[in-house]
Order: C-alpha cells, then sequence, then structure tokens
C-alpha cells in the first residue's frame, strides 16, 4: 500500500480517556483531517446514521465484506457481542481525496495501521485510573458494579500493556483539554502531518 509516509493518524485511549473529544477538537480546528468511520455489526442506536457514525451491518453482512476484502482489519468486541473493523472503501475515498484520517482504534487496529500506513499513533492517558472511574460514572450512574469492574480492568490492562507500544503518550488532565489538544497538535507538527494538512 503505497500511501504518502503520513496521512493516516492513530488517537487512542481507554474508555473515557477523552480520545474521541480531542480528536473532534482536531477535526474542528483544521478542515483538512477527517475520522475514519468504522464498520460493526452491533445494531443502529437512536439518531445514529449509517456511513457516518458507523458503517451498519449485520453479522452475516459483515462476515461477507471481510470476503470480499472490504473490511480489511477488524475484531470483536464481547462486551457488545460485535465485530468491529475497517471499511476500506471510506479509508481509500478519504485516502484519494488528500484528507489526513484520524482513526480512533484499539491495539489490534494500531498495529495494522501503524504497519500497513505508517501511522502516527498518540495515546491518550487520564491522570490517574480513577479519572476513569469518574467519568466513567458521570455518564452512566446506574453502571452496573461488574460491568465497571471489567471495564477498569480493562482501562488498567490498556495502561499497563498496550500504551508503550504507542509512538506518542498524552496525559488528558481534567479541564486541561486546550493543553491536550495543543500538545497533540505539537506532536502532529513534529511528525509533518499538520504542515501537510493546513
Amino acid at each position: 500500500m503505497n500511501q504518502p509516509t503520513k496521512q493516516v493518524v492513530v488517537i487512542s485511549g481507554p474508555t473515557g480517556s477523552g480520545e474521541s473529544t480531542v480528536t473532534k477538537e482536531i477535526i474542528s480546528r483544521h478542515p483538512n483531517f477527517v475520522r475514519l468511520v468504522t464498520a460493526t455489526s452491533r445494531p443502529k442506536r437512536l439518531k445514529e446514521e449509517h456511513g457516518v457514525d458507523y458503517y451498519f451491518f449485520t453479522e452475516e453482512e459483515f462476515k461477507n465484506e471481510i470476503e470480499k476484502g472490504d473490511i480489511i482489519e477488524y475484531q470483536t468486541n464481547r462486551s457488545a457481542n460485535a465485530y468491529y473493523g475497517t471499511y476500506k472503501p471510506d479509508l481509500d475515498k478519504k485516502l484519494a481525496a488528500g484528507n489526513i484520517i484520524i482513526a480512533n482504534t484499539d491495539i489490534i487496529g494500531t498495529r495494522f495501521y501503524k504497519k500497513s500506513y505508517n501511522a502516527t499513533t498518540i495515546f491518550i492517558a487520564p491522570e490517574s485510573l480513577e479519572e476513569i472511574k469518574t467519568r466513567l460514572l458521570s455518564r452512566e450512574p446506574d453502571m452496573d458494579p461488574e460491568k465497571l469492574e471489567a471495564r477498569m480492568a480493562y482501562a488498567k490492562r490498556e495502561l499497563e500493556e498496550e500504551s508503550p507500544f504507542y509512538d506518542y503518550q498524552v496525559v488528558n488532565r481534567q479541564n486541561k483539554l486546550s493543553d491536550t489538544v495543543a500538545e497533540v497538535e505539537d506532536i502532529l507538527k513534529k511528525e509533518g502531518v499538520l504542515d501537510k494538512a493546513e
């Protein structure tokens, strides 16, 4: 895949770390940046749109897309009992348009983009695990204790075992979003990604 050297950026982090918010901020400030729309086999939720929030497929359709070569990397989310993956037509269209693509993915997707697209990879970390817990409960105050415990265990594993794989780690401190975004922008300038985009 002979893509331009730096056209894909991965911004990842545990649930509640703020990776989606950072991504939205970068895209709002830099018009040439776009978010990669992920394919999934989970049901559509209220107000979600096909091709905007996700590419929605049934499990059978998802497997057919893999066979066709249109889903080029994927994984199963056991808690959601669904597949998630990269929809190649969306990726190819955005690359061809000269966009800089931001992918919010897990470690499997990160390894794929680093190997196949020479992606710059950035891990957004919370100040502490306690901060993750606070953010999760603010989103879902009635979360089942077992579900919360599972989410926390997964976040701990991401921080300890997966974050070292990323090129950069940025701590997203509470009420300091602008500082976090500025740090990410500095990384993108250093990598030559932001200059190309503007």
